[in-house]
């Protein structure tokens, strides 16, 4: 795990309370964050090789998938170290390099955008009342 993963995990825990849930059986690499409202995943962080996403060298690289909205998330894969979501629906998810690409801030606004996006949605007022 690099440091850039450890600073996300501290990031969740101290703005929202969550820790890293790792729903996969026999798998202790892959973590998700949920939301503790809706239990619903807005980040999943993984190591993947590099020809899998197309990226020149070999090995290995961090990467994290946020729920983003699909107008910037269309802009951003145009900007380095972002691509379309690898695994998840590419209009509403994004990947993200954790290799020193993009800025920790940045990150951490497009993780507050992905809470928010997965947080429950009120229930509308029926007409009648």
């Amino acid at each position: 795990m690099n440091e850039t993963v450890k600073q996300i995990f501290a990031y969740a825990e101290e703005h929202y309370g969550v820790e890293p849930d790792y729903p996969f059986p026999n798998d202790t690499e892959t973590p998700v964050l949920r939301h503790p409202g809706t239990k619903k995943w807005f980040a999943i962080l993984m190591n993947v090789s590099r020809s899998t996403l197309h990226l020149d060298g070999d090995g290995y690289i961090d990467i994290m998938n946020v729920k983003c909205d699909p107008i910037l998330s269309g802009s951003l894969r145009m900007e380095p170290g972002f691509l379309p979501a690898y695994h998840m629906n590419h209009d509403l998810w994004l990947t993200i390099l954790l290799d020193g690409t993009v800025p920790f801030e940045e990150l951490t606004s497009l993780l507050d955008m992905s809470f928010d996006l997965t947080m429950k949605k009120p229930k509308k007022r029926n007409k009648s009342e």
